[in-house]
């Protein structure tokens, strides 16, 4: 009985052929693809019509007032986060320089104009003080769009390098808006390379600049996720003069370095006398409430070979250059964004 047990036992189908493989769709329609017929219970149709409206029965990924609720904060937060990743990765984007700035400095020729538009305003009611406030904030807002140029010519100069030391080249990535951000964009995406924008869905509306690369200009509902996405591929962050935007997210990478939480990395304050207007830092160390060795966290360029420069010491002390210097300049970097008069 035993060796009976161990004999292998072949089965013979009476029909060796293989069934053909069953169509996509059905011959036979089933069941439930088609409601209750009236016939049989008039009011069927009825039911099943006010079930297909209602919200319950809405898939749920298409459920968008259910996506918002309060419960789905954690999933929407996962979505905001994903979006931008997943389109990052698909562009091979490994390594960012981040850029901010005033969305409310824009370049000199357009400032020339709203200075004189002020000036006409003035000149039709002289002793108006919120009218001459308006000039003379015109003014010193001429004055600093001679950092349009040095943005423009510094995304250039980003676009134009070469491959860093572990592949895959330097992108420009700033806050997508107008301004020193539109210089940076501007400059990188005239010189080929990659152009980031990450916007922020705001109570008004607003538009990008026009100088991000289709497909990696992304839009966040929590700042939060924004903020992360800045930091997370960055080589170095370069802030331009600005206001409680560019100040939020220097003093947050600030904070972040300041306390390890993120490795070290370059941070370039670009204009010495707005800055040291601006931020007292050696009064702080002074008040005792931050250390001295905060103060070495950031140093200060005046122009876009100076921020190169800064970026590529810092790398090599750190005993990691990848930062190639660019070759020639573009002939893309516009003569037509020169500085303003200094008596403007």
């Amino acid at each position: 009985m035993g060796d009976v047990m161990k004999k292998r036992v072949r089965v013979v189908l009476p029909n060796a052929e293989v069934p053909q493989p069953a169509p996509r769709t059905r011959n036979v329609p089933l069941p439930w693809q088609s409601p209750k017929a009236a016939l049989e219970d008039k009011e069927a149709p009825a039911r099943v019509a006010a079930t297909l409206k209602s919200k319950g029965y809405l898939q749920a990924d298409q459920d968008i007032a259910f996506l918002a609720s309060d419960e789905m904060r954690g999933v929407r937060l996962q979505l905001d986060f994903m979006k931008a990743e997943h389109g990052l990765t698909d562009h091979q984007v490994k390594h960012t320089i981040v850029v901010f700035g005033s969305t409310r400095i824009p370049e000199p020729v357009a400032a020339r104009m709203r200075l004189e538009k002020a000036r006409n305003k003035l000149d039709a009611h002289p002793k108006d003080p919120s009218l001459q406030r308006m000039v003379s904030i015109a003014q010193r807002v001429l004055k600093l769009s001679r950092y349009y140029a040095i943005a423009q010519e510094f995304g250039d100069a980003i676009g134009r390098m070469k491959e860093v030391r572990d592949g895959g080249r330097i992108a420009l990535m700033t806050g997508g808006g107008p301004g020193m951000m539109e210089a940076a964009n501007r400059g990188a995406f005239h010189a080929g390379a990659k152009s980031i924008g990450l916007n922020i869905t705001l109570p008004h509306e607003q538009y990008p600049n026009p100088y991000l690369t289709p497909g990696l200009c992304f839009r966040f509902h929590y700042f939060a996720l924004r903020k992360m996405h800045f930091l997370n591929r960055a080589r170095a962050l370069v802030a331009f003069p600005g206001g409680y935007g560019t100040m939020d997210e220097l003093f947050e990478t600030l904070t972040l370095v300041q306390t390890r939480k993120i490795a070290p990395l370059p941070i370039i304050l670009v204009g010495r006398e707005f800055w040291s207007r601006a931020v007292n830092i050696p009064y702080l160390v002074e008040e005792g409430v931050i250390d001295p060795e905060d103060e070495d966290l950031f140093c200060f360029a005046e122009t876009a070979d100076e921020i190169l420069q800064i970026i590529s010491d810092w790398y090599t002390k750190a005993g990691e250059p990848f930062i190639e210097k660019p070759t020639n300049p573009s002939p893309n970097t516009k003569a037509s964004q020169t500085s303003p008069e200094p008596n403007s």
